[in-house]
């Protein structure tokens, strides 16, 4: 079965960027995704797509197909009194925005009452090289096409 629009698709995966490996499935715990339904990077389900169980394939997505290019718009200055706990130069934290959805975002600098943050996704603007093995595909449940996104082994919560 091919991976076409409203497949369950598992898959292994490594991701490196500059050589460095980022973020790997671990063994017996695949990636599981619902095909054409942007559950995953727009690079990588296309290079996906027409795929079969037992496929493997190496597959460098640029930044546009990515998590996009930097925006340097998105660095921005907020008060300490925004936060309520010690701050770490690094550490993500998290923001809602207007319409009630949840931003991430990291923290730069910290300069008196004035702390400088970085909106952008951490791999905003990086080239992102995989190394991806299809496990297994699936037509999707009606359920599943209904909520959106793939349910492993029939668990359909949603904490």
């Amino acid at each position: 079965m091919n991976i076409t629009q409203d497949k369950v698709v598992e898959l292994d995966y490594k991701l490196t960027v500059n050589g460095e490996i980022v973020d790997q499935s671990e063994p017996g715990e695949p990636l599981v995704y619902l095909h054409g339904h942007s559950n995953i990077i727009e690079g990588l389900e296309k290079k996906l797509e027409g795929k079969v169980a037992g496929d493997t394939f190496q597959v460098t997505v640029q930044p546009e197909e990515g998590y996009g290019l930097r925006d340097e718009e998105s660095i921005e200055d907020l008060s300490r009194d925004d936060f309520e706990d010690d701050i770490e130069v690094g550490e993500t934290y998290y923001a809602q925005a207007e319409d009630g959805s949840v931003l991430p975002f990291t923290v730069m600098n910290v300069d008196g009452d004035t702390v400088q943050v970085d909106f952008n996704h951490p791999m905003a603007g990086m080239v992102l090289d995989f190394d991806v093995t299809v496990l297994a595909v699936r037509d999707a449940t009606p359920e599943e096409l209904e909520h959106g996104h793939a349910h492993a082994d029939g668990d359909h919560n949603h904490e």
